[in-house]
Formats: structure tokens, C-alpha cells, sequence
């Protein structure tokens, strides 16, 4: 097959949408080290992950499944803030982390203020 198109894949993915996220899926598998099912040549991974589409030759199914998990797997927060403290087992950082955590909460909060003399666009002189 010397070009993949659109219409070659769409027997085995139901939109264009979903071929865009099995391919790309596919790539990140190539990239983390699977076997190709199509000989890849000299082709650029997304290339290869679109004929593999294609020839009917890999399990869209599973890909799907792939990356239904990857985004399943990804820890999400429930607050604003993303926590970015470690725990630590060294006696030492814990004592350097408590001082640190004493010192930011010891900082007054400063509030931003306007430095400029100019007069707001409803104040007069």
C-alpha cells in the first residue's frame, strides 16, 4: 500500500475522530517498543501506525482498550492545587522541610497594589 487514506481505515474504525486516537495510541505503543505488524521501512511512526489500520492486520480493539486505560490510569486531582510535597524517610529533610513550611507560612501575604499615580478611568483630578 504506497499511501494510506481515510477511506482505507474507516472499515475498522467507525469515525475519523477515532482513527485519530487509535493511531496516535499506536504510535505511543511503537515508541514504548512494540513489534510492528506491517513492515515499517523507512516510515515515520504515525505513517506506520495508519497502515497498520488499514491492513486489518491489528487488533483495533485492543488498541482501543489501550487507550481507553491510559487515560483511566492518570491520577486526578479533586482540588486546584496540585500537591507537590514527598515524603521523606531522611530525618534531615524532614527538619529542612519543616523549616521551609515555617518560613512560607510565616511571610505575611502583600496584596498588589497600584504604584502608578495615575488616576483611575472614573477619577478626575
Amino acid at each position: 500500500m504506497a499511501r494510506t487514506t481515510n477511506s482505507d481505515t474507516l472499515p475498522y474504525v467507525d469515525s475519523r475522530y477515532e482513527l485519530g486516537m487509535l493511531a496516535s495510541q499506536r504510535v505511543r505503543d511503537l515508541n514504548g517498543g512494540a513489534e510492528p505488524v506491517v513492515d515499517a521501512g523507512r516510515d515515520k511512526l504515525t505513517v506506520v501506525a495508519l497502515r497498520e489500520i488499514a491492513s486489518g492486520k491489528l487488533d483495533v480493539a485492543n488498541v482501543r482498550h489501550e487507550f481507553v486505560q491510559s487515560y483511566k490510569d492518570t491520577p486526578i486531582t479533586d482540588s486546584a492545587e496540585q500537591s507537590l510535597e514527598v515524603e521523606s524517610t531522611d530525618p534531615e529533610l524532614r527538619e529542612i522541610d519543616a523549616e521551609l513550611e515555617n518560613a512560607l507560612m510565616d511571610e505575611p501575604i502583600v496584596a498588589e497594589s497600584d504604584d502608578d499615580d495615575t488616576p483611575d478611568a472614573g477619577e478626575q483630578e
